[in-house]
This record gives structure tokens, sequence and C-alpha cells, in this order.
């Protein structure tokens, strides 16, 4: 009878031992937004009227750690308030989508290995980042090794990505790759190392991306492959301190599009000026298409970063747009009023001009304004944000409207609720 028991018990202690070393916590986020938009992105004609929407993302996290493995997944929709009619069987829009589902395992001695649907984010988010303004967000389909050592960091990216929904019709163009549009890539490779000092750190991004080149009938599997390389610097000491980015891209873009030398330059201080006040004042400059044939630009394009964070909130360069433009010279200022224990006011003034004169001769670009105010209350927050471009004679040319025909307020305006239950977690003991 005592063997009957032992070996009965045997399964539940095994059991015990594995929830002991493990950890499981189950989380959620909820984020509906509201926006009005009357001139964001681009120029809103007089005669179009405003649009007023309200969306919503909604996640469901698992995040399962044990010491030889971490697992993670995350399901997410993404719904506009009214998109479906009442009483429909299936989301037409088709917007649930798993983002993120990757398998970490900890190989020892600082190494790791990362594995699957993942966010790929280095340093302010330049040129890789989640892009988590968006209520979709970016990830990447790769593997991932990394070697973290005290003060060094050191990661490998490498992704090969296809299609099987159509079997018969991917055997028939071999490995040719039918996704399109906004720099999806078929191939990946990218080396990201970093370094940390007492006041500084430097980091090193080396990043090359295969795109299927369809232009060449008696090659499909061909590739056009870009590449970025750059560096991304940070000084603090005391109150005082400065981030510097500077980018090179060369090349071939989608279509093959001869890309030469290619840049982004920037540079932002900051100071500290009290418990409750933080000033910022820096530039940017991005390289435009200069003027060469229709093969070739020099036209640099941040492809991967959480574009929305720089050159404006309202969006008017290089989200989804000025993709092989007149480039980008940005001067910006700003300034963050911690105006409470719990909410903040952060107000950033942007003057814009073309890297390049437009046809006419015109490069200014015009000024934008932007406001967000942050409170944070217990287990949930609050942002709302106000934005105005005030548009100069280039900005008119270069989106393709006349100051005439253009509405006389351009401006933008959102309020968006927070909130990030921790549904379930275990407690961890060793």
């Amino acid at each position: 009878m005592n063997s009957i028991k032992r070996n009965a018990l045997a399964p539940l202690c095994l059991l015990m031992t594995q929830i002991s070393i493990a950890q499981l916590t189950i989380g959620g986020e909820f984020r509906p937004r509201t926006e009005y938009r009357n001139g964001f992105g681009s120029l809103i004609s007089e005669a179009a009227e405003p649009g007023l929407a309200t969306s919503t993302r909604a996640r469901l996290n698992v995040d399962y750690k044990m010491d030889a493995y971490q697992f993670y997944l995350s399901l997410q929709d993404v719904m506009v308030w009214g998109e479906n009619r009442q009483l429909l069987p299936d989301d037409e829009n088709n917007s649930f989508a798993v983002f993120e589902a990757w398998a970490q395992l900890n190989l020892g001695s600082g190494w790791s290995a990362k594995l699957g649907r993942q966010v790929l984010s280095c340093d302010d988010q330049r040129i890789l980042g989640e892009v988590d303004w968006t209520q979709q967000a970016r990830n990447h389909d790769a593997a991932l090794v990394r070697y973290a050592k005290e003060r060094f960091l050191l990661d490998l990216a490498l992704a090969f990505n296809q299609d099987f929904d159509n079997p018969s019709g991917f055997q028939s163009v071999g490995n040719a790759y039918m996704t399109t549009g906004f720099f999806s890539y078929k191939t990946m490779q990218m080396l990201y190392l970093k370094q940390k000092w007492e006041n500084w750190s430097a980091s090193l991004v080396l990043l090359n991306n295969g795109f299927q080149n369809f232009n060449d009938q008696t090659n499909p599997d061909g590739l056009s492959n870009l590449q970025t390389v750059g560096t991304h610097l940070t000084y603090s000491k005391g109150n005082f301190g400065l981030t510097a980015n500077a980018f090179l891209q060369t090349g071939e873009r989608q279509g093959e599009l001869d890309v030469k030398a290619a840049y982004l330059l920037g540079l932002d201080v900051n100071y500290k000026a009290s418990d409750k006040i933080g000033l910022s004042a820096g530039l940017e400059v991005i390289s435009g298409n200069d003027g060469q044939t229709a093969d070739e630009t020099s036209a640099f394009f941040p492809l991967y970063g959480t574009n929305h964070k720089f050159n404006g909130f309202m969006d008017y360069f290089y989200v989804g747009n000025h993709a092989n433009s007149v480039g980008l010279f940005d001067i910006h200022a700003s300034t963050n009023v911690k105006l409470g224990e719990k909410s903040s006011l952060l107000a950033k003034v942007l003057n814009f001009r073309g890297e390049q004169d437009l046809p006419s001769g015109e490069n200014g670009l015009g000024t934008e304004v932007d406001l967000v105010y942050s409170q944070s209350f217990k287990g949930y927050g609050i942002k709302i944000g106000y934005s105005h471009l005030f548009p100069s004679d280039g900005m008119y040319e270069l989106k393709g409207i006349t100051e005439a025909d253009t509405a006389s307020t351009q401006n933008w305006a959102w309020i968006m609720l927070v909130i990030k239950p921790k549904l379930f977690t275990t407690t961890k003991t060793d």
C-alpha cells in the first residue's frame, strides 16, 4: 500500500518541483484612442471634412519563465469602433493576430537564443523599433542570438521570410517572396553591438535587408540588398545629456533602385533645469533625392524605426510617406514639465526644411507644435495630445495642393486610455 502511495505521489512531486522553479505571468492591455484628424499625415483640403474615430488595441500576454528557457505569447486585436456591422459572425477586417510568439533558450555564460515572432528594438528606435504608437505595432519573424556580459551587448538577428498560403503558386515561382510594400524584406541580417561606460555609451548597427527582385525575369529568386550602417552615442553627466545618431545607406532598394551614400545625422542636447523641468534641443538631417536618374537615389529612409517619435507627431515624414523625396532638415526644441507627482506636459516645436530645394526653389516646409499631457492613476493612465501645423510654401508644393485649396487650419487631437492589468502571476522560488 505504501508503495502504491509513493508511486502515486511521484508525479505530483515532480509537478510541484516544476512549478517551484518556474514563473508564469498572464497580463493584458486595453488601449482605446480617439483621434480628430484635420491634416494628420498630409494637408487636408478646404473641401474635405475632418475625421473623428476611435480604435482599440486589446492584448493578452502570457510569459512563462524557467531557468533553461522563456516562452512568450502575445495575442492582439485592433478594432475600429463600428467597422463591423451588428451580428457579424466573423471579423471582416481580419485584425486578430499573434503579435509575439517566441521562445528564448538560455545557453549559459551570457549567451541566449530567441526564436520566433518578436520585437527588434535598438537604442532610441531610430532604425529598429516596436512602433508602439500604432495600434498594430511592428514585429519580426526572426532568430536572435544574444551575448550579454556586464556592460557589453551583442545581438545577431537572422530572418528568411516566405509565404506558404498557396503551395502550388509557391512551387511555381521557387522561393519568390510575394509580399511587398513598406520595405517588407525576404531576408534580413542584423548585427548590433553596444558598450557602456561610466558616462558614455556607444552602439553599432549593421543591417542588411534583401528585397525580392521582380524586375529580372531571368532570375526570379534574385534580391535587391540594402545596407544600413550606423552608430548611436549617448553621454550624460549631472544634469547634462547628449545623444547622437549617424547612419549611412547603400546598395539597392526594392525595384533595383540604387542607393548612393544616403545618410541620417542627428544631435540632441538635454538639460535638467530642475526637478520639474527638462529642456531639450536638437537637429536632424536626412538626405533626399538630389536629382539622380530614375534608377538612382541618395534618399535615406529610416526603415523599421519608430518614426512617429521623430520629425513631428503629425507624421508628415517617413511614416509610410516621404520615401524618395527631398529629404529633411529638422530643428526642434522641447520642454517636459512635471505638473504633479503623476502628471506631466510635453511641449515641442519643430521647424522643417527640405534637405534639397523643391523644383520651384523653395525648401521651407513649415513649423509644427506638439503638446502631450500625461496623467497616471492607480492602475491606468491617460494621455491627451494636440498638434498644429503651420505650413510654408514648400509644404503645399511637396504635398501637391495649392494654398488656396488647403484648409486654413491643419491640426490633430487625440485622447488615449491605457490599462495594463496583471491577471495572474506565480512567485518564483528556488
